[in-house]
This record gives C-alpha cells, sequence and structure tokens, in this order.
C-alpha cells in the first residue's frame, strides 16, 4: 500500500533521513520503532507531505505523491494522528470531529460519522459538549484518532499514540487498532516507544536509526540482538 524509497531528508544543514526505504504491505500493522532522535516523526510528516522532500519517492496505492500537498494525499485515503494529538482547545469534541469533513468525499454522513467514532470511543460519546482543552490526555487521544477516522481513510498514520496517556487508554487504543484492522481491514503505520505495546499489536516492524531503516520483518522476526543493536538506550 505504502511504498517509500530513495528518500532523504534534511533539516537545515542536518542530514536526517538517508537514503531510506520502507514498505507497508496492505492491511498489515506496520510499527516504526528506533531511538529517540533517529527521525521517525521526519518519516512520518514526510509521507505525509508535512515536510517537502529532498529526494526520494513516495508512492501510495501505487500513485506517486510527489509535491502534492497534505489535503490531496488525504482524499487518496491517508489520515494522520501527530505526535502530542493538536486537537482544537477551544472547540467541542464534536466540533473537532467534524472539522475535517470537507477535504474528501465520504461514504457516510455527517450524522453516521460521528456515530461511528462515538461507538468506537463510548467515552467521548458522554463529552461532546466538552471542549478540547478542557479533555484529559486520554480523551484528547482518543479525540485525534476519531478526527482521523472520520475521514474513512484506507492507511492510517499514528505518531505516538500511547505517550503521555494513562495504561488502560493505552489498552483500549491497542483493541481499536487490532479492531479496525481485522474486521474493517484498515492498514495501520505506527510510530511508537513503547516496546510491549508494539509487541502486542504490531504484524510488522522497521528499526529506525541514525536516519537509516536497519533492519524489518514481521514482528515475531525483532531478536534480542536486534533490541540490543539499536533500541536499548
Amino acid at each position: 500500500m505504502l511504498e517509500v524509497s530513495d528518500l532523504n531528508q534534511f533539516y537545515g544543514g542536518s542530514h536526517i533521513l538517508w537514503n531510506l526505504a520502507l514498505t507497508v504491505p496492505e492491511r498489515s500493522r506496520t510499527f516504526i520503532i528506533g531511538r529517540n532522535g533517529v527521525g521517525k516523526t521526519t518519516l512520518l510528516k514526510s509521507i505525509m507531505g508535512l515536510l517537502p522532500i529532498r529526494s526520494g519517492v513516495v508512492r501510495f496505492a501505487g500513485i506517486e505523491l510527489g509535491s502534492r500537498p497534505p489535503e490531496s494525499r488525504v482524499r487518496l485515503g491517508l489520515a494522520y494522528v501527530p505526535q502530542g494529538r493538536e486537537i482544537f482547545p477551544d472547540l467541542d469534541v464534536e466540533q473537532n470531529l467534524l472539522i475535517g469533513l470537507g477535504v474528501r468525499r465520504l461514504a457516510r454522513s455527517r450524522e453516521q460519522a460521528l456515530e461511528y467514532v462515538f461507538r468506537l470511543f463510548p467515552a467521548l460519546a458522554a463529552i461532546r459538549r466538552r471542549r478540547g482543552g478542557d479533555l484529559s490526555g486520554g480523551q484528547q487521544q482518543q479525540l485525534a484518532f476519531g478526527r482521523a477516522l472520520v475521514l474513512e481513510p484506507t492507511l492510517l498514520i499514528l505518531d505516538e499514540p500511547t505517550e503521555g496517556i494513562q495504561p488502560n487508554v493505552v489498552h483500549e487504543l491497542g483493541d481499536t487498532i487490532l479492531r479496525l484492522n481485522e474486521e474493517e481491514k484498515l492498514t495501520v503505520l505506527v510510530v511508537e516507544q513503547k516496546l510491549p505495546f508494539a509487541r502486542r499489536i504490531a504484524s510488522r516492524f522497521s528499526i529506525l536509526d541514525r536516519g537509516r531503516c536497519v533492519a524489518s520483518g514481521a514482528m515475531s522476526d525483532l531478536d534480542d540482538e536486534l533490541i540490543r543493536r539499536h533500541l536499548v538506550v
């Protein structure tokens, strides 16, 4: 579904991603793991068009994304939940969910989209009129997750979805990812630091180290030697 090849990315004079290659098979749960500062978020922003790439190719469902802006990529079926959630603090839950619906033509109506998210995250239904800035970290993450899902993506991209939220919500989010992947055939690409969460949810992994993809494969192939060399701090 997603193929990245020979991707190079820079911040100023710093070379962040080096000829990076990544493949995300359709209907997979692919996790990108690695230490802090190795380029994981930069990779996701490059895929979404939030950072113009210096060189390389990003293809989604066979379409080369080139310099397409983020909203064009959303229309193709990508959706992104950024690190830190970035919800609108002065809008209520329902407004946050609906704000992006004009970006692409959807099968669901406005009401059906809300019903879909509230069925996945019942806690949001009870606080639908509460301002986003008044929510807990776990509630904000559920809201950011729901805001991406109302766009009916075929590829959902999540950046550090477990960061700063309580363990019970982490478990619920993991269950939701599994359900969407297994029942609705949604492909998922996740950047994640918590290895136990990745082991529970991922079907595939790719390890980034110093801006390069140094290992990838089925999650069962992630052995102690790879962890020691590339993940242990």
